[in-house]
């Protein structure tokens, strides 16, 4: 199967995504559907242990319920998009109070995508742009094969690169968690040696 944008008759819905063969996930911007294969082991394994580490800290916090919702692969709807997901997303709670009973349709503060081969240029061309349409206003890119992490803000629409750190960054303090340190060195650790 061939993937990227999906010429369809009209607007791409959900039952399009339904419709897909295993093994390849999609996701619908501005009513275009997008295909790429599911991502490789790695990819994963990142996507868990980041989660588990902002988890902890942000939404947990020890006591009780921290100032974030975050949420891997969340499945959200906005208008003409009734499907996109990134990898990791993040509502702040005095913004967003309350669980949805189904699913997400305020847009996230925070979105985090980890590129890999079959995704990067869909990531950075077609889901960056749309990101910042839409208002999200923080952006993190995961390189896991240059073991970096890039860190953007929303400026008057466009993005601002606030940071990028890499393999020798133990921790961090990145936007929009300042308050909080980032064990990356830990979370790169854990994968696999590059190559």
């Amino acid at each position: 199967m061939a993937y990227g944008a999906k010429p369809l008759e009209g607007p791409a819905t959900l039952a399009d995504i339904e419709a897909l063969p295993e093994g390849v996930v999609g996701e619908i911007i501005d009513g275009t559907l997008y295909t790429h294969a599911r991502p490789r082991a790695a990819h994963g394994h990142f996507e868990y242990r980041l989660h588990r580490e902002l988890d902890d800290a942000l939404q947990l916090s020890g006591e009780g319920p921290g100032g974030w919702w975050i949420m891997t692969e969340p499945g959200i709807r906005v208008g003409g998009s009734p499907e996109f997901s990134p990898d990791l997303a993040g509502w702040r709670r005095d913004r967003v109070p309350t669980f949805p009973k189904g699913q997400w349709t305020d847009v996230p503060d925070w979105a985090c995508e980890i590129l890999s081969p079959t995704t990067r240029a869909y990531d950075t061309r077609i889901k960056r742009p749309f990101y910042a349409r839409i208002g999200i206003q923080h952006l993190w890119f995961i390189d896991l094969d240059a073991r970096t992490l890039t860190v953007s803000e929303l400026r008057d629409g466009r993005w601002l690169e606030m940071g990028v750190y890499g393999e020798s960054d133990d921790l961090i303090r990145a936007p929009p968690f300042e308050e909080r340190d980032l064990r990356l060195g830990w979370l790169w650790k854990s994968l696999p040696p590059p190559g």
